[in-house]
């Protein structure tokens, strides 16, 4: 099971740094940032290929698109110089804490 939890770990990395590299691509004129974000979405999917035949899909997709989003929020905020309204702040908050809520109970329930 920790298998599966790191390579659902390495789908979220892989995905959260092909997002930070879209603007980079400047809408995919620049070579290298597309090239580079095009081998990370593909990565994580193909890792994502490994974690659904041992969690059901929609804990996957919840884990993987609720870290995701928290992470690129994040990162926006730190290298991009987004801004975040206290709201938002707790938006992403709660998103996290529904993810641990998810995970906690994923095979509990008959």
């Amino acid at each position: 099971m920790l298998k599966t939890y790191l390579f659902l770990i390495g789908a979220i990395f892989c995905e959260v740094a092909g997002t930070m590299l879209l603007p980079v691509s400047q809408n995919f004129t620049k070579f290298f940032p597309t090239f580079a974000l095009s081998v990370l979405y593909l990565t994580a999917f193909y890792l994502l290929t490994f974690v659904v035949n041992k969690l059901p899909i929609a804990i996957v997709y919840a884990t993987w698109s609720g870290l995701g989003i928290f992470t690129i929020a994040i990162l926006g905020y730190l290298f991009f110089k987004q801004t975040l309204a206290w709201q938002a702040i707790i938006g992403l908050f709660l998103i996290v804490i529904g993810v641990i809520l998810v995970n906690s109970y994923t095979g509990k329930v008959s």
